[in-house]
């Protein structure tokens, strides 16, 4: 055997395939932290231009919009709050 073809084998010997990656959504720990920073990224921004009227309707509406989108599988913050931001600008306002 060639002199490389021993060093190749012998790379290969005692080779542990790595981990998987943990995946950010199934790592529990990191759920309410995500759902935390998504919530306070889109009510800082909200409540910045002034287009909270009801705080507690609008925690809720937020809340579950990020939950949602947790749900299916996003899992980047910054695109949570955005997109939840979106939606509340786009909801129907009811009138009481």
């Amino acid at each position: 055997m060639h002199w490389y073809r021993l060093r190749l084998r012998a790379a290969h010997v005692g080779t542990v395939k790595a981990p998987a990656r943990s995946d950010r959504m199934t790592d529990t720990n990191l759920l309410p932290t995500l759902v935390e920073n998504s919530l306070q990224i889109a009510w800082d921004f909200l409540d910045g231009v002034g287009e909270i009227d009801d705080r507690q309707r609008t925690a809720e509406f937020l809340l579950q919009n990020i939950k949602t989108q947790i749900l299916r599988g996003e899992g980047r913050a910054l695109l949570l709050s955005n997109r939840a931001i979106e939606s509340f600008r786009r909801r129907p306002l009811l009138v009481s």
